[in-house]
């Protein structure tokens, strides 16, 4: 079962930006069971920092549960390119937490980083609110 699938989810957030940081993250096993994960980093750091380490956090649980396999959604676009090695420029303060990442990454059998809208990532990032204190955000309102 260690080269089925896992999926997780995870998001950041950072109160204010820079601020105390949340993390969140949802691991799904092959079989379908649920794992969230909800905690406050140390220190503070802004928002890019706070979903590098909510991924760091999710990979390490994953490693713990015996996941080989990953598909990661995220909803930081600079996080994403920055790992995926498509960024146009690099993200120098935050340079040895990306490669701390990209090694993490490197130490499973397959791991692929995607992402998505923030609309799609909506219990990874109540779980990161929730870590520092916050509600849920409100859905959008619906727009003609």
């Amino acid at each position: 079962m260690s080269d089925q699938v896992w999926t997780i989810h995870c998001d950041g957030s950072a109160v204010p930006n820079p601020g105390r940081m949340g993390l969140g993250a949802v691991l799904m096993s092959p079989d379908g069971t649920r794992y969230p994960m909800s905690a406050p980093a140390e220190g503070r750091g802004c928002n890019n920092e706070a979903e590098l380490r909510a991924l760091m956090a999710a990979l390490q649980e994953a490693r713990q549960r015996g996941a080989a396999a990953l598909l990661i959604h995220c909803d930081n676009s600079v996080v994403v390119q920055q790992l995926a090695g498509t960024a146009t420029e690099p993200f120098l303060r935050l340079a040895p937490l990306f490669d701390e990442a990209r090694a993490a990454l490197l130490s499973f059998a397959s791991a692929r980083l995607v992402w998505i809208p923030r609309h799609r990532n909506q219990e990874a990032d109540a779980l990161a609110r929730a870590a520092v204190g916050l509600p849920p955000k409100s859905p959008a309102p619906f727009r003609r």
